[in-house]
């Protein structure tokens, strides 16, 4: 059961805590490098905005461990915020305190409000029950629409929902998990699910439910390198991660066990270092050099992956196929970004890693969705009840009205 959205509750003229993910990357000068995840909530603000709203908002940026970082401060989203939605936006010294307490006081229908960085306080990842009823005592409606932490049980989106009657979920939680129930509950088949990245361990309870789910997995990067090894290939020099490869053996036997097909690297790009002008050649799976590293996929497993995607219908994909970073081996994921953007199928992206490689690639456009989630992404994948989500959905247990008013 989906929680009620902000269009179900009546927010007109109220106070309203809107929980949102503006943890952009900033460059070294602290400037913005790309504000997605600030365009991608503009909707649920517009909305309250419509609404005459008193409109507060509340993030996190980066990981300042509890304390007070100036450099993770929320000011240059507050300044970008203001000139996507053409108005002024209130930056707060902290996000609780008798100073804020008091700029929300003065808050008219209409005003926008930006709260300090939730997580200079400790007790933001604590899930502390103090510090989210002083964050509740500021707004008379709270919405979720950071769908990106939704898989953290935090005070901003956990402990606060107990302290605030009135509670929703906005526009982009509402389109992530649309298109998730899209890709997972009844898709389009073939399902082919992509993961990339450098750990199994990261994923594998991910991998373990998408047997159960998809009819293809393909595995590409550093995970690969793990299966490959698992499987008794000589990796050379390459990263793998030695405590996981009976989980990978398990992964490979639960696919042949469910009828999966399991598609891995046939050859790769490998270099003697680490470094962007280290020697490279390309080489198959059997042949990777003693001394050697792969840091990419090569032209032949391209042209594999591509065969496969090829009657696809439904794509979901998360990890880069290699370090895309350094561009010596950025061909093989930006191929691949490319082979499924042009596709036919319904393609949903998720991932800091692999959404920062489809707009380098500037396939952006072509996907149908790209989520705003990376952890989240991978849990919801696992088909776990994210936490985030599930406090909302209990809020409507009878307790309130579903028209759009209180009861």
């Amino acid at each position: 059961m989906e929680p009620r959205y902000i269009d179900k509750v009546d927010i007109r003229g109220k106070r309203v805590f809107i929980r949102v993910d503006f943890n952009v990357p900033l460059d070294k000068h602290g400037n913005i490098t790309d504000d997605t995840r600030i365009r991608g909530v503009l909707s649920t603000i517009n909305y309250a905005l419509d609404e005459k709203a008193r409109v507060i908002l509340a993030s996190h940026l980066g990981r300042p461990k509890g304390k007070r970082v100036p450099e993770m401060s929320l000011a240059t989203v507050a300044r970008r915020l203001a000139r996507l939605i053409e108005r002024p936006v209130v930056m707060a010294p902290d996000c609780v305190g008798p100073e804020t307490e008091a700029l929300v006081a003065d808050m008219k229908p209409g005003d926008v409000l930006l709260l300090e960085n939730l997580r200079f306080h400790p007790e933001e990842e604590q899930n502390d029950e103090g510090f989210a009823r002083a964050l509740a005592s500021l707004a008379d409606v709270y919405i979720d629409d950071a769908f990106a932490v939704a898989h953290r049980s935090h005070a901003s989106n956990v402990a606060i929902t107990r302290y605030i009657k009135t509670r929703a979920a906005g526009f982009l939680m509402q389109k992530e998990m649309t298109y998730f129930a899209m890709a997972m509950n009844n898709p389009v088949r073939p399902l082919i699910a992509i993961l990339g990245g450098k750990k199994i361990s990261d994923k594998v309870g991910v991998l373990v439910a998408l047997c159960d789910r998809v009819d293809k997995l393909i595995l590409g990067g550093g995970m690969a390198l793990t299966f490959l090894k698992a499987l008794g290939y000589e990796i050379g020099a390459s990263f793998a991660e030695d405590n996981a490869l009976d989980q990978a053996r398990a992964v490979v036997k639960k696919a042949k066990e469910k009828g999966i097909k399991l598609y891995l690297p046939v050859d790769f790009v490998v270099s003697t270092d680490f470094d962007a002008a280290s020697e490279t050649k390309v080489v198959t799976s059997q042949e990777i050099p003693k001394d050697w590293m792969a840091l990419d996929i090569g032209p032949a497993t391209v042209t594999l992956f591509s065969e496969v995607l090829h009657n696809a219908k439904t794509i979901v994909w998360n990890g880069p196929m290699g370090v895309f970073e350094m561009d010596a081996f950025s061909r093989g994921t930006f191929a691949l970004v490319s082979r499924v953007a042009n596709s036919y199928a319904l393609t949903i992206v998720g991932g800091g890693d692999t959404d920062v490689a489809v707009h380098r690639a500037g396939e952006y456009a072509k996907m149908s969705y790209i989520s705003t989630g990376g952890g989240a992404f991978l849990e919801i994948l696992k088909g776990i009840d994210l936490p985030g989500i599930a406090v909302l959905r209990e809020s409507d247990n009878g307790a309130e009205a579903t028209d759009g008013k209180d009861m």
